[in-house]
């Protein structure tokens, strides 16, 4: 009898814990057991791997009692990346490659009948967790997945093609597969990042014609990380000035990217035209509370870990299911999402920037100059109260979107561009970090009292517009924190009483 262990990782949240595929042979009545946790599409596994060798031209071990264990048994395993680990493994243990060269290697990658090596999902989170815990261990995967990981600085990752462009290397000199069809050409390097990143792109704010108001606060929102709800009549713009604020954002640092991508190539989403672009995420009304934050079994990220370190933008705000909308409250405030199950907990993160955009009234003209409301009172507030205070209390940003007129559509110039607009952001960010660490919106209550103290005239204005419009002590230091954004926006040190006024209007779109 004998017995192979092959490194592995599986997936749990950004957690890529680390797997052994024990594999033993032994005499007994032919039979292939796979144990140790694995979800329906692992214990299939056992009619890939044995197609993919014996079409590779190696010997499987037909007569033999074959045991794969999947160490530790208490970890779910899902997906076919163990295709390759047990694969290797078999082989192993039937000394047709040797054992203790694949000492130092980790592999992940699903298998075709035909042996090729199909890409997986969750490459560069693999990637990321070894170069997070600092393990130098050389990460082999298919060829695309190992595009995705080789992004993570500082790794060693080699792509394959084929099982037999991964068997060659580990096999004896004097050993060869008897295949009657090779591989055309070499499938096995090592794969480097690309030396340049592609520009990112993003749909340029000019397109919009007037709008000033609007493109005031997305520019407040960007410079200090805010949430954002636009209120108005359909087709007043609303999706169109969201699509674009993405670029109005500071450019990701690599670390931000790697973060993003992460949760990307969990979901199996991630593309490399992509790397360095923040992310925009727009689920439909009727995305369930599992599909916006998250869940499943294992737990798979949602559509706010999706937006991580981007926007995560939500039209018709109010026809979202309840239960959805409240999910958002937590992640809002901290910026991860914990998923709980009985069996298991995973954390995701989720600092994204919240753009959401409403009718004011289900007919959706309440207050237009172009056409008049069919709502009654009653329908309005039901429709307005789907949106529940606290969740209100957390958008630093309310505005009003109005209609624009065809004369403006069709004669008005291009409006600011987008790369005019992003500089201003950059240096007002950087105005912030340089003074507290963070951008505005992450201030906490020690941090607002020192880092946006108000003098007397504007102290009383704040004092005032919350006694007036009802404010929680959430509210008023949102409009603080705001407040603190359009003084850096402006250049100035300390938040005087214009820049109380210009924040305390963003708190004032809904109307009954």
């Amino acid at each position: 009898m004998s017995l192979s262990l092959v490194q592995s990782r599986a997936l749990l949240g950004l957690e890529a814990a680390s797997v052994t595929v024990e594999v033993h042979l032994a005499n007994g009545l032919p039979s292939f057991t796979l144990v140790g946790l694995a979800e329906t599409e692992v214990k299939e596994a056992r009619e890939r791997v044995r197609s993919a060798i014996q079409n590779a031209g190696l010997e499987f071990p037909n007569n033999k009692r074959i045991t794969v264990n999947l160490a530790p048994a208490d970890l779910p395993k899902d997906s076919g990346r163990f295709d390759l680990p047990i694969a290797l493994g078999i082989l192993a243990a039937s000394e047709q490659i040797q054992a203790a060269r694949l000492a130092g290697h980790e592999f992940a990658g699903e298998l075709s009948l035909s042996g090729e090596l199909r890409p997986v999902r969750g490459a560069l989170a693999m990637a990321l967790a070894l170069h997070t815990r600092g393990i130098a261990t050389r990460l082999v995967l298919p060829t695309a997945s190992a595009q995705e990981a080789a992004l993570v600085p500082g790794g060693e990752v080699y792509g394959a093609r084929h099982l037999l462009d991964v068997v060659q290397r580990f096999m004896a000199e004097d050993a060869q597969p008897q295949q009657a069809e090779p591989p055309a050409a070499d499938g096995w390097a090592r794969v480097h990042a690309a030396d340049a990143a592609p520009m990112p792109l993003y749909a340029d704010l000019a397109d919009v014609k007037g709008h000033a108001g609007a493109r005031r606060a997305l520019e407040i929102a960007a410079a200090g990380g805010h949430s954002l709800l636009m209120v108005g009549e359909p087709g007043s713009g609303k999706s169109m000035l969201a699509q674009r604020f993405a670029g109005l954002l500071p450019p990701m640092s690599v670390d931000e990217a790697l973060e993003s991508a992460a949760v990307a190539s969990l979901g199996g989403s991630f593309s490399t035209a992509r790397w360095m672009t923040r992310p925009t995420s727009a689920p439909h009304h009727t995305s369930s509370a599992v599909a916006l934050v998250g869940g499943g079994s294992p737990p798979r990220p949602g559509e706010i870990s999706q937006a991580h370190h981007g926007v995560l933008f939500l039209d018709e705000f109010p026809e979202f299911a309840r239960s959805a909308l409240e999910a958002l409250r937590e992640p809002l405030e901290t910026g991860t999402i914990t998923i709980a199950r009985a069996a298991r907990r995973a954390e995701f993160p989720a600092r994204f920037q919240l753009i959401a955009a409403m009718n004011p009234c289900p007919c959706g003209y309440l207050g237009s100059t172009l056409k008049g409301c069919r709502c009654t009172p009653d329908q309005i507030l039901r429709y307005q109260g789907k949106l529940s205070g606290p969740l209100l209390d957390r958008i630093d940003l309310h505005i009003e979107v109005p209609a624009v007129s065809a004369q403006q559509l069709l004669g008005a110039p291009d409006g600011e561009s987008t790369a005019s607009i992003r500089t201003r952001v950059i240096a007002a960010r950087e105005f912030a970090l340089q003074r507290q660490g963070s951008p505005n919106q992450a201030l906490q209550a020690g941090a607002i009292d020192k880092h946006a103290a108000l003098d007397e005239a504007a102290r009383k204005f704040m004092v005032n517009a919350a006694a007036k419009l009802g404010w929680s002590a959430r509210s008023t230091h949102r409009a603080l924190k705001v407040a603190r954004t359009v003084a850096d926006l402006a250049g100035a040190e300390a938040v005087r009483a214009e820049h109380v006024a210009e924040a305390v209007q963003y708190r004032r779109a809904l109307r009954h």
